[in-house]
C-alpha cells in the first residue's frame, strides 16, 4: 500500500532542494502557457504546455500541504502556497477560456502581436 506519510516526510527532508526546483519551473511554464495563448498557438500546443504546468503548480501545493499538516505556518509557505495557486489558475484559464487572456494580453503587451509573426 501506498504510504503518504513517507512522501511527506521526504518532501519536508528535501524542502530547499524541492523549493530551488519547483518555483522557478512554476514560473517558467506557466509563462509558456500564457505566451503561446499570446501567440495564439494551436489548442493542443497550449493544452500539453498546461498540463506540464499544472504538475508542477500540483507538486508544489502538496509540497506545501505537507508542512501544514505537522503545523509549521510561516509567511514562507504562504508565499509558496499563492505562487502555486496563481500558476494553477493562469494555467486553468489558459485552456478554458484563452480568448479572453489572448485579449488581455494583447491589450497589455502590444508588441506581442509582433512576436508571434516572426516564428
Amino acid at each position: 500500500m501506498f504510504d503518504l506519510n513517507l512522501l511527506f516526510e521526504f518532501s519536508r527532508n528535501h524542502c530547499v532542494a524541492i523549493c530551488t526546483l519547483m518555483v522557478p519551473a512554476n514560473l517558467l511554464l506557466t509563462l509558456r502557457t500564457v505566451l503561446l495563448v499570446g501567440r495564439l498557438r494551436p489548442q493542443a500546443q497550449v493544452r500539453q504546455a498546461m498540463v506540464t504546468a499544472s504538475f508542477f503548480a500540483l507538486t508544489m501545493l502538496l509540497h506545501v500541504f505537507s508542512w501544514f499538516i505537522v503545523g509549521v505556518v510561516m509567511a514562507a509557505t504562504y508565499i509558496l502556497l499563492t505562487l502555486a495557486c496563481v500558476c494553477l489558475g493562469l494555467n486553468l484559464w489558459a485552456i478554458a477560456h484563452p480568448a479572453s487572456m489572448h485579449q488581455l494580453l494583447r491589450a497589455s503587451i502590444p508588441s506581442l502581436d509582433a512576436l508571434g509573426q516572426h516564428s
